[in-house]
């Protein structure tokens, strides 16, 4: 049988220590024989909705045409959908719970064309219990998909309009700098920032994250990090990141997601330090 789909693309919190991810590539093959599956990771923290919708954000421009299979469910056995997002006039779709996992990935290829809730159980397997949707209901509902079986076959559709938004901060310009928010740390210590390089207030920078203030520059390597300094990169998702020489700027800052961090122009934030002090005596005096 030919595959109208023959990728599925693999997100989760299942980690590899246990069964899961396996047994869910399984039933993947053994409903859609053929199927390739890219694990784009598995690593996301435990029930961390946000973590896994910022990565698979960061990951749909790259993914091949298909469909993707994005499992981070705390709320599973509980009264949150199941979901099916097609997207790019049916270049892919985005099969998962409906918690704001998929929002940001699918606001990032242009929006939803369609979307069903899986209510048909036809389409599900047999189940001993109810907390394990990777296995008996999204990887078979993905591999039906892969096989050619329509969105509307598969449950009550949908207004995309009412899936659950995915809650990304956005950062503030203030007087006293621009309030921005740790998005993730990567492998390497390195801290991306929900800050598009564009409003950056300036090219060397106080970087003040609660009594800690540091002085950053602008650089465009690691490398031109100078020893002991810090520097803000345009990481390979287009956003600003902290960054040190080949070592960790999380560990060496003492930050991690969710960390509030205000970024100021370094002159205006010397000069308004200056006036503060003059201000100061002349109270005194």
């Amino acid at each position: 049988m030919s595959l109208r789909y023959d990728t599925v693309s693999f997100l989760s919190d299942y980690g590899l220590d246990d069964e899961f991810v396996g047994v869910v590539h399984s039933v993947l093959r053994g409903h859609a024989p053929g199927v390739v599956v890219v694990d784009i990771t598995h690593g996301i923290p435990a029930h961390d909705v946000r973590a896994g919708s910022l990565a698979l954000a960061r990951s749909v421009p790259y993914l091949c045409p298909g469909v993707v299979l994005a499992v981070v469910d705390p709320g599973v056995g509980g009264e949150r959908r199941s979901i099916a997002v097609e997207v790019g006039g049916g270049q892919s779709v985005l099969v998962g719970p409906d918690n704001g996992l998929l929002a940001p990935a699918v606001a990032m290829v242009g929006g939803a064309d369609r979307a069903v809730s899986l209510t048909d159980t036809d389409h599900h397997l047999d189940s001993p219990g109810t907390t394990f949707d990777g296995r008996d209901v999204f990887a078979p509902v993905a591999a039906h998909i892969c096989n050619g079986v329509d969105l509307a076959d598969l449950g009550e559709v949908l207004d995309p309009g009412s899936l659950v938004p995915g809650v990304v901060p956005v950062s503030v310009q203030e007087p006293d700098g621009l309030h921005a928010e740790v998005l993730w740390v990567d492998a390497f210590g390195n801290v991306q920032l929900n800050v598009d390089p564009a409003d950056l207030p300036g090219d060397r920078l106080q970087v003040r994250i609660g009594e800690q203030v540091r002085t950053a520059q602008i650089v465009t390597a690691f490398d031109q990090v100078p020893s002991g300094g810090l520097g803000l990169l345009v990481d390979s998702a287009g956003l600003v990141s902290l960054v040190v020489a080949r070592a960790s700027a999380a560990v060496e800052l003492g930050i991690a997601a969710g960390t509030a961090v205000v970024l100021a122009d370094i002159d205006s934030a010397e000069a308004g330090a200056a006036m503060a002090v003059q201000l100061g005596r002349s109270r005194a005096g």
